[in-house]
């Protein structure tokens, strides 16, 4: 099936070739139609199969929100439909596609692809670490590292003079992953020491961003 000049006239037939399940679904492949990457897994019914049909444009349906969505709609990531194919039990669809961004919500390349899902969730490590120093600063958990540290700036300000000779020392002399493991100490107690004072990683952050946009080195 490919979305054309008489794509809404095929539509009708394209739906008859297809069984739906018992909610009315069928699960659809997305495939990368230059690089052959499996995209992701998801579901359509009819009207979101004859959508895509008629526009071009792929449209799926959402089982949590109950409703029809085009690809893209809100993150610009479309996917242009090259040819959609019925498997030999005409219970699932193959949907090959042009992508216009990432096929993932975590911004990966793919839902399938380890090494990009793992990139685009080191963008939350660091948020996520201040997430998790708050809630120690509000709970005090009995036993927390974290708590001791928010609750002595002195002691946390030493643990990161003291992190940062072990970063120097690793980088000169150490293996890489030594290295990321030092640094990832150094910005730990960093973020401790600066939540014990109020402030946080996102106040160096907006300092950067504001020097990149005068155009300073870093």
């Amino acid at each position: 099936m490919l979305p054309g000049r008489y794509q809404a006239l095929d539509a009708r037939k394209a739906l008859s070739q297809i069984r739906f399940d018992d909610h009315g679904l069928v699960p659809v492949v997305i495939q990368d139609a230059q690089s052959g990457e499996v995209l992701t897994l998801a579901y359509a019914n009819a009207e979101a199969v004859a959508l895509t049909l008629e526009s071009g444009d792929l449209h799926l349906w959402s089982r949590s929100r109950e409703e029809i969505w085009r690809k893209g709609a809100t993150s610009g990531n479309t996917q242009r439909l090259v040819s959609l194919r019925v498997d030999c039990d005409e219970d699932a669809l193959l949907a090959i596609v042009a992508p216009a961004g990432p096929a993932c919500h975590t911004g990966a390349r793919s839902c399938f692809s380890e090494r990009d899902r793992v990139g685009a969730a080191a963008h939350e490590a660091l948020p996520s670490l201040e997430r998790t120093l708050a809630d120690r600063a509000a709970k005090t958990p009995k036993g927390s590292y974290s708590v001791e540290l928010l609750a002595d700036p002195s002691f946390a300000a030493a643990k990161v003079r003291e992190e940062a000779e072990e970063v120097g020392r690793a980088v000169l002399e150490e293996s890489p992953d030594r290295v990321a493991e030092e640094a990832a100490d150094l910005l730990f107690h960093l973020a401790a020491l600066l939540h014990s004072r109020g402030y946080s990683l996102e106040d160096a952050e907006l300092v950067l961003l504001a020097r990149a946009a005068r155009g300073q080195s870093a």
